[in-house]
């Protein structure tokens, strides 16, 4: 290998990513979630995604346990939403609004889009863990832009 994990990272910073907020429960049903931006599709049919998690996420046993998981999708003007599921504080859902539909799992207002999953399988990927999960539900705003990270930074569509 002639390159090192920073370069690797850097690298990887070119490729602008949207930004997610996955929820769950854990095993006591007490409501989770954390910033991810390692999100993609994986199937029309049927409708499966994938999000990758870091082994070292605090609540990744809700993920890798639970058998659902809900996708929040954000808007461009929900930074603050990424930056406080991003801290590894406990209580992130103390004060703040949320919806609640057949998982049980936080569904957050506001967002582009959200997918409520159900957990198919849990893959090793190196350092983080793949969850891929079959989607259930979705709701979706019919206009608005996605917050971006781009080159370990958020972003914006556009000038408007």
């Amino acid at each position: 290998m002639s390159f090192d994990s920073r370069q690797f990272r850097q690298a990887l910073g070119a490729f602008a990513t949207g930004v997610t907020v996955v929820t769950g429960l854990t095993p006591k049903g007490v409501p989770v979630g954390v910033t991810v931006n390692s999100f993609a599709s994986v199937s029309l049919d049927p409708p499966m995604i994938l999000i990758c998690l870091d082994n070292n996420t605090g609540c990744l046993k809700a993920f890798c346990e639970g058998e659902r998981f809900a996708v929040n999708i954000l808007s461009e003007n929900q930074q603050d939403l990424s930056e406080k599921f991003a801290d590894p504080q406990e209580h992130k859902f103390k004060d703040r609004a949320f919806e609640i539909w057949d998982s049980g799992c936080p569904i957050l207002p506001g967002c582009l889009a959200n997918l409520e999953c159900t957990r198919l399988t849990v893959l090793e990927g190196g350092d983080h863990l793949i969850v891929l999960g079959r989607v259930e539900r979705i709701e979706y705003a019919d206009g608005g832009r996605p917050l971006l990270f781009y080159q370990s930074a958020y972003g914006r569509i556009g000038n408007a």
